[in-house]
């Protein structure tokens, strides 16, 4: 396979950073249960996450093709390779916090510099929606690793045990980075000849473009929906569905190994399909499970659950939306960038990352909030509202993306 090597690298990296991000839905569980926080404090630990990225994302992205995609990577796994160690060792709210910053300043790297070199690999559009598709369901196969992987260390005679995770979530760091160190960019890599400042002021001139304007819009209402839904099912299956500790955590595997079959199928389909079509038929396909699925939740009963067997259907099949949610990312941001020149997709990924971990953590917040003071099942009700914000917003990116390329037929 053609840069098989630094393809590896990138899909390992992917793959350690979809388990430490995304852990953040347990890392709440385990708090709400240990270090004695309501679930709106708890909440916080996504703003510490996406914050970050969004905050790291609009200073470096501009910055990231002078000082070497690879050098982003290597930092990036080092810095979280000791936030790891140091959860391990401060067990608190406050050494949990500490930790998502960590994550979230790191993994601004490592998405800029991923996104950015997508281009270098593929030669055609069809080709960066298939690889695109396919690195984000390899990251969600990291998702769903992580529902198994810190379960296995949970004991109910040590409260205390699952932290032994981030020992071996250290090593799996160690190891992405010796990788990622020892392989060879095959592959030339565009670099501005111009001053840190001018490229700055091309990413904010991004911003003024329609093609910008209509991708951050659904960009934001994606992540809205998919972290909302995905940082609080394990609370969800524990508090609604009454699933007890372990099995709450392993559940919400479901949803992430839907939304990595999703991803691998749209990189597949959208070789065939236009990919407007699909992402508006797989809105409408989430927005009838919200409304008719969700609901039976209301019927659950209050008996704690300990065996698979005793779980309600809805607690199989509410995760099963992240098959129809999953194609969407990847194939939004595929089209947006593949429609700008391989100069301008370091800091379109900036803007990329940015306004999806502001979605992320507006998301996580608001259905924070609805838990506490409405009820989980109600709270996922949310969900609708941006998903029918989507459906207008997909249509008005796809007229601009077309408009953009009949402008600049060069690129």
């Amino acid at each position: 396979m053609k840069h098989f090597g630094i393809k590896l690298a990138l899909f390992i990296n992917y793959f350690v950073f979809a388990i430490l991000l995304n852990s953040v839905g347990i890392v709440i569980k385990q708090s709400l249960a240990n270090y004695g926080v309501t679930e709106t404090e708890a909440s916080i630990l996504e703003a510490f996450k996406d914050l970050p990225i969004a905050i790291v994302s609009f200073f470096v992205a501009s910055f990231l093709p002078k000082f070497g995609y690879k050098n982003s990577m290597l930092l990036a796994l080092a810095v979280v390779f000791g936030a790891c160690l140091y959860m391990y060792t401060g067990n608190s709210f406050t050494a949990s916090k500490a930790l998502f910053l960590c994550i979230g300043v790191a993994f601004a790297f490592i998405k800029v510099s991923v996104y950015s070199m997508i281009g270098l690999f593929t030669e055609s559009k069809e080709q960066h929606n298939s690889f695109m598709s396919s690195i984000e369901g390899f990251f969600m196969v990291g998702i769903a690793s992580a529902y198994f992987l810190f379960p296995a260390f949970f004991d109910g005679n040590n409260p205390d045990a699952w932290l032994r995770v981030y020992l071996l979530l250290a090593g799996l760091i160690a190891i992405a980075f010796f990788l990622l160190l020892f392989t060879k960019i095959d592959v030339a890599i565009p670099k501005s000849e111009g001053r840190l400042i001018d490229d700055f002021t091309g990413m904010i001139k991004l911003i003024a473009l329609p093609l910008t304007i209509f991708f951050i819009l659904s960009a934001f209402c994606f992540v809205m929906v998919e972290q909302g839904i995905m940082t609080w099912l394990p609370t969800f299956n524990e508090r609604v569905l009454s699933l007890n500790d372990t099995l709450s955590v392993q559940m919400a595997s479901i949803l992430a190994l839907s939304l990595a079959a999703g991803r691998f199928l749209a990189g597949q389909a959208v070789k065939k399909l236009h990919w407007l079509k699909i992402v508006s038929v797989c809105l409408l396909v989430a927005a009838a499970i919200v409304a008719f699925v969700l609901p039976q939740a209301l019927n659950a009963s209050p008996r704690t659950i300990h065996t698979f067997s005793e779980i309600p259907a809805i607690g199989f099949i509410f995760p099963l939306i992240g098959l129809f949610i999953a194609p969407i990312y990847p194939l939004l941001s595929s089209a947006t960038l593949s429609a700008l020149p391989q100069r301008m997709h370091s800091s379109m990924t900036g803007l990329i990352v940015i306004f999806s971990a502001l979605g992320g953590t507006l998301g996580s917040r608001i259905i924070g909030m609805l838990f506490q003071h409405v009820g989980g099942a109600q709270a996922f009700y949310f969900m609708l509202v941006p998903i029918a914000v989507l459906l207008v917003t997909l249509t008005l990116l796809n007229k601009s993306i077309k408009d953009y390329e009949n402008a600049h037929p060069q690129n």
